[in-house]
């Protein structure tokens, strides 16, 4: 591939770092690189949480800080500012896990449309995010995708998760804000694929303001986005698409053992990055059609799309096509495709320090199981701190 070799530059990927904020950084991914020591510490997190010992702000001036962008949405506003000035956008994630009951499903979509009005407000945010099961019970999901009819209650209760999902995205079409809408467990994604399908015909009649997710480790992905792609140029709507790899293959393959029904996962790594590398390329030749966020820590597939770019002569800047990475991950991604041009947005994860532990514990036991993504970034973060003498 002919591309230049844009990711090796850790002057500019660790331009908005300290030295302190260095040490720190490198400090907890050689703790993450130790999976004893990940288990260990997610046990006694949560123990000191629940017991309400003081130790909000030891995590609070650590992992925290390093993952997420404040306590709320005006307190990311400082992270959000210096990276938008460094080129790279952001998604605000209200990363809070909340219990499956009306009142939190409706909670949930209110701090959607609060986020929707906020981004509004900030040149660098032009793009919101939920997940299905913010708005609706798992089960529900699972029992309206199989096709079996729906109690009368249940129906009741399926028709205000769509007016949750129809509520934020006629306001980012109000409010010219993308929505991504997240890919869950497959055996509850054929409802939720068939409700954003919807609002894609709904509301992206121009442009693309609804986007799904496509986890391509499921070996099914990119026939459905043919799918798919038939039926929007027959009725007359565009796509949007978010690409990723997927967050639950154990479990998946798990289940599938479990129950008995061939894995939806691809067989290998190797399999999955196939898989991504022809969905991203199916895109990339559809953008009239298809617009594409390309969520990946994957410097080998950043490079393949930059190549398609060029190739395809696709303006770097095109807002058709977008990069993303996960705040205090990658920056040697995000901040070198922002330096070269490219649109580039980080996720954002915000909420209570101790609300978000889980999505702190299960980033750091993510991380641990790809050994390749920890060393990477612990290799860069060594080279950075030998640059600066540190």
């Amino acid at each position: 591939m002919a591309t230049n070799r844009i990711f090796e530059n850790t002057e500019t990927a660790f331009q908005l770092k300290s030295d302190s904020e260095l040490e720190r950084a490198y400090f907890l991914f050689k703790m993450i690189s130790h999976q004893p020591l990940v288990r260990i510490g997610a046990a006694a997190t949560n123990f000191a949480l629940k017991a309400h010992l003081p130790v909000e702000g030891l995590i609070r001036s650590t992992v925290f800080d390093h993952f997420c962008g404040g306590i709320n949405e005006n307190d990311c506003l400082n992270v959000v500012e210096n990276m938008y000035n460094r080129g790279v956008s952001s998604v605000l994630d209200f990363s809070v896990e909340g219990k499956e009951d009306e009142k939190e499903f409706d909670t949930a979509m209110q701090k959607t449309l609060e986020l929707i009005e906020f981004a509004h407000e900030q040149e660098s945010m032009p793009i919101a995010v939920f997940k299905p099961t913010g708005f609706g019970r798992l089960r529900l999901y699972e029992k309206k995708g199989t096709g079996v009819v729906l109690t009368s209650k249940e129906l009741e209760e399926w028709n205000r998760v769509e007016e949750r999902f129809d509520k934020v995205c006629k306001l980012g079409k109000e409010k010219d804000i993308e929505i991504l809408i997240d890919a869950e467990e497959s055996w509850m994604q054929n409802a939720a694929d068939d409700l954003v399908e919807t609002m894609m015909e709904r509301y992206n009649t121009e442009v693309p303001i609804v986007y799904n997710t496509l986890q391509t480790y499921r070996w099914d992905r990119l026939d459905y986005l043919k799918q798919i792609h038939k039926r929007a140029k027959d009725n007359g709507f565009k796509l949007g698409f978010k690409i990723v790899r997927g967050a639950y293959m154990e479990k998946e393959r798990d289940r599938a053992e479990d129950k008995g029904y061939i894995s939806p996962i691809c067989a290998d790594k190797a399999a999955t990055d196939v898989n991504f590398n022809d969905t991203l390329s199916y895109i990339l030749n559809q953008l009239d059609d298809i617009s594409l966020f390309i969520g990946t820590h994957n410097e080998e597939s950043s490079y393949l799309a930059m190549e398609l770019m060029k190739t395809k002569k696709i303006p770097k800047n095109d807002n058709r096509v977008w990069f993303g990475q996960l705040y205090g991950m990658s920056d040697h991604i995000s901040f070198n495709l922002a330096e070269n041009g490219y649109n580039v947005a980080k996720y954002v994860p915000f909420g209570p320090v101790k609300d978000v532990m889980p999505y702190l514990i299960r980033r750091a036991e993510e991380n641990t199981s790809v050994a390749g993504q920890t060393n990477r970034e612990l290799n860069l973060l060594k080279t950075e701190k030998k640059r600066r003498k540190v």
